[in-house]
């Protein structure tokens, strides 16, 4: 029985660190990002990890940093063969890397080295691929450089959003763990350097980049649309009000309209592009409920023919 250490924050990580308590291995540690002030209330909310760890009865840890002194000295006397990370968010420092036997162990998100970085999920979705993966990787002090332990694709679907690839991504590096930990625990993986030539980086999100241009393509669009998904959303304004577009479609019709222009043909309903036309499926007006299209336009009569715009976010 292996001593483990897990590191991870979101809903990502969740199905990782289930699947590890039904291991016969011993958590000593579960380490997750300090509860933070949400909502109106600013009420502490803590993580789904912590959520999880606290209904296992884990010994849960939150530091702010893992650079400071006590941090390392607590977690040396936990004394773990393996670190497993998924989504942690904090940067593991090389006094942290050099503790466990077995190193630490990344489980991220894209098929490194292809999307090294904060959301990879969002730009395999912006790039329109066919197919990401999970990528199970030995920790060094770059930022996702290191060898590669194991792989699995994951196919992207035409309706996949951030949120429902995300969810398939989860399930997946969970069972790819599960099934590699024994020959990780063992020894008996070569890791495999990765090509740093063929490397790319993606940043963080920033809530401004959701702002959609209506010159740019439909197609285009549609992907910043799933890509955004669940956040920041894609989002434009009528008449001066954030309006969220939360599900499009490119469309085959063609219809001559300025971009940004609301326009009806048959049943659909949807804005002229600077590249043909997006199909609207689900909208949602600030401080409104999201509504199928057909619910929207039925209360907002002037939707049809009116224009879409993009005025600079304060």
């Amino acid at each position: 029985m292996s001593r483990i250490i897990f590191m991870g924050t979101p809903d990502f990580a969740v199905p990782v660190l289930d699947a590890l308590t039904q291991t016969t291995h011993k958590i000593v540690g579960v380490y997750t990002r300090p509860d933070k002030p949400a909502g109106r209330g600013n009420k502490l909310q803590i993580s789904p990890i912590k959520r999880l760890a606290e209904s296992r009865g884990l010994a849960i840890f939150q530091p702010k940093s893992l650079r400071h002194p006590d941090a390392i000295a607590e977690l040396r006397t936990l004394a773990p063969d393996v670190i497993i990370v998924a989504a942690y968010g904090l940067i593991l420092p090389p006094d942290v890397l050099s503790i466990p036997p077995r190193g630490c162990v990344n489980t991220h998100a894209s098929l490194l080295p292809k999307y090294r970085g904060a959301a990879p999920i969002s730009a395999a979705i912006l790039a329109g691929d066919k197919e990401t993966g999970i990528t199970l990787m030995q920790m060094e002090a770059g930022l996702d450089t290191g060898p590669i332990l194991a792989q699995r694709f994951v196919a992207i679907a035409d309706d996949d959003t951030t949120a429902t690839l995300t969810a398939k991504l989860a399930n997946v590096a969970a069972a790819l763990m599960i099934e590699k930990l024994p020959a990780i625990l063992a020894g008996e993986i070569t890791p495999l350097p990765q090509d740093h030539s063929q490397a790319t980086i993606v940043k963080t999100i920033h809530k401004e980049e959701g702002l959609i241009d209506w010159n740019i393509s439909a197609l285009e669009i549609s992907r910043r649309v799933r890509a955004f998904n669940p956040w920041p959303s894609a989002f434009t304004f009528w008449n001066g009000v954030q309006l969220k577009i939360l599900n499009a479609q490119p469309s085959t019709h063609e219809i001559a309209a300025e971009p940004g222009q609301v326009i009806a043909w048959g049943k659909e309903i949807g804005v002229a592009t600077g590249d043909g036309l997006l199909a609207l499926r689900e909208v949602q007006l600030a401080g409104k409920r999201a509504m199928k299209i057909e619910e929207f336009v039925r209360g907002q009569k002037e939707f049809v023919g009116g224009k879409l715009d993009s005025p600079i976010v304060r």
